[in-house]
Formats: C-alpha cells, structure tokens, sequence
C-alpha cells in the first residue's frame, strides 16, 4: 500500500474474515502491561480486510456490566507474549491509560490511528519500512 494511505479498518466480528489458527484467536483473553498488571479483556481485533491483517486489539477495561466501560485500541505491534488466556503487551498500564480515546464525533477514524501510533510510539502500518509483527494471521496472508 502507498505511504499514507490508510484503508478502513473494520472489526474481526463486524467483518468476514477469521483467525488462520484458532489458538491465534485471543478475544477474550486477559490483557497485561509489561509488568503483568490485568489491564482489561480483548473484546474484538480490529483488521486491516483489504491486508487480511489484524492492526489493533480493542481491550474493554473497568466499568461493571458493561456500564462504565471504556475501550482501549492497542497496536499489535505491542504485543510481547500470547499464552492461553493472556496477552501481555510492552507497554505500562499508564501508557494504555493516556491513550487517545476514539469518538467518531469528534475526530476521523485516520488521525485517531495516527496519534495510537504516535502514542505507543510506533510507526503506523501504513509507512514505508513497515514491518508486520507475528500476531494473528488471517487467511490469504501470511
């Protein structure tokens, strides 16, 4: 894909696509900082349909029933381990917190993406150079 220019981005449940091995499915998993503090839940991957690339897990935390609860977009290129109910990312839990949050209303969807990626301090998917971390493969990519 050209320098800047981001596709839409789409939720792994809103979309078509599947995770290549389900083991690679990490919904529902505990996410944790580098130091092993529960951040929250993967509650859906967000992906890249036209890449067949997972870009971001969208991580529910606090709130009670669902009321309250705020979402987090976390690049997965933060991803430092996956086990079989955790998925620890590289980064503190103050960072995840500081994020910038995403409201339709008041930002586009494209400069969101860029200021996770700023925020993290990571160079976004869709810059010369980049390199896709090994996490959730969908089919037709490797």
């Amino acid at each position: 894909m050209p320098s800047g220019d981001i596709p839409v981005l789409t939720r792994l449940s809103d979309s078509h696509q599947a995770i290549t091995d389900a083991d690679e499915d990490v919904r529902g998993h505990t996410v944790t900082d580098r130091s092993g503090n529960e951040l929250g839940k993967v509650g859906d991957l967000i992906v890249d349909e036209a890449e067949h690339k997972v870009r971001f897990l969208l991580v529910e935390h606090g709130g009670f029933l669902g009321i309250g609860e705020k979402k987090s977009y976390i690049p997965v290129d933060a991803v430092a381990d996956i086990t079989d109910d955790r998925v620890r990312i590289d980064r503190t839990g103050q960072q995840v917190a500081d994020a910038p949050a995403y409201d339709p209303e008041l930002i586009e969807q494209e400069e969101f993406y860029d200021r996770v990626y700023e925020h993290y301090g990571y160079a976004p998917f869709w810059g010369i150079g980049y390199v896709y971390p090994p996490f959730p493969r969908l089919p037709g990519r490797p």
